[in-house]
């Protein structure tokens, strides 16, 4: 039994809306963020480099091309993941997404011309967009309206990370938690899907904060989450602190644990998009365990099947560890 057993996930919406699984292609647009630029500060984010999770880093394409190239990527992992299986037959729906930086962080129409590019790919069905809570004036919410109104399926996914407004100050965020607020009830008032991304492992976080973050995003109202385990990458503030003097991460079992927690008091109808994450290295710093894709996937299976899945936490179905 995989995650689509216990976990409402992305695949799965997919499925129910398409008919099968789609494809993210993800999109370098040379966007940059008021955290990096000097609007609100220099350095980014303590944890951020996101060379470690963008493939165009150091080589920005026009859009086009990086649609193409995504293609072929994707079809390619298919193909090494059906080795003893005949090759499968490739989707013709693609999500475009942009990911790097602050993708709704530009002037308008610059803005409109990046996404107008993507979604003109007739196989692209959807649109994600990554951004700070910070960075999504109203005039980019009624754009997204509209791509959505054309038959798009529109994802506004908000980096909060933690709802905690002392951490967000530690990790030198440059928003809190009442910039987020706004922007979801804004953005979720227009009928736009928002995912919002949680990190487990931030610096003097506990699972008790991992839980109220959970619940306070609950609580605002949210259509989907992704939730990543904090890794140390070169390139990001954190990995200078690193090399000086290393601070405890989670381990596999700690932040399979965690993650699974956070599901089972998740309701049924949240969609999530991922459960972990991964970095290569030699990029990657630590913990090691973040250097392989599936081990953390497995491991929260394992805590799901042993404790619950998705909700049972909510109705007093589950096992406690």
């Amino acid at each position: 039994m995989g995650l689509d057993d216990y976990v409402n996930t992305f695949g799965s919406y997919c499925k129910r809306q398409y008919g099968e699984r789609i494809k993210k292609l993800t999109i370098d647009a040379e966007f940059t963020c008021p955290n990096r630029d000097g609007t609100l500060g220099l350095g980014g984010c303590t944890f951020c480099n996101v060379a470690s999770f963008n493939a165009q880093q150091g080589q920005i394409l026009s859009i086009p091309v990086q649609l193409a190239d995504g293609k072929v990527r994707a079809h390619s992992q298919d193909q090494c993941a059906n080795k003893s299986r005949p090759a499968p037959v490739s989707s013709s729906k693609y999500i475009a997404y942009f990911q790097a930086y602050t993708s709704t962080y530009d002037e308008f129409n610059r803005l409109k011309q990046k996404y107008d590019l993507a979604v003109e790919d007739k196989h692209v069905v959807g649109l994600h967009i990554g951004t700070r809570p910070d960075c999504v004036p109203d005039e980019v919410l009624d754009l997204l309206v509209e791509y959505q109104q054309s038959g798009l399926d529109v994802w506004l996914e908000l980096g909060l990370q933690t709802s905690n407004n002392h951490t967000l100050k530690k990790i030198n965020r440059g928003h809190q938690l009442a910039e987020y607020r706004q922007t979801v009830i804004a953005a979720r008032s227009r009928g736009i899907k928002v995912c919002t991304h949680l990190i487990l492992g931030l610096p003097g976080e506990t699972t008790t904060d991992y839980l109220n973050s959970l619940k306070t995003v609950l609580g605002i109202g949210v259509d989907g989450i992704k939730l990543h385990p904090l890794h140390i990458v070169e390139g990001s503030t954190m990995a200078k602190q690193w090399h000086y003097k290393p601070m405890p991460l989670l381990t596999l079992n700690e932040y399979a644990s965690a993650a699974a927690m956070l599901i089972r008091h998740t309701p049924e109808h949240i969609i999530y998009h991922r459960v972990t994450a991964y970095a290569k290295k030699p990029m990657l710093l630590a913990p090691d365990w973040c250097a392989f894709r599936w081990d953390g996937l497995v491991a929260i299976v394992d805590e799901l099947r042993e404790y619950g899945g998705q909700g049972s936490a909510l109705n007093g179905a589950y096992k406690t560890a």
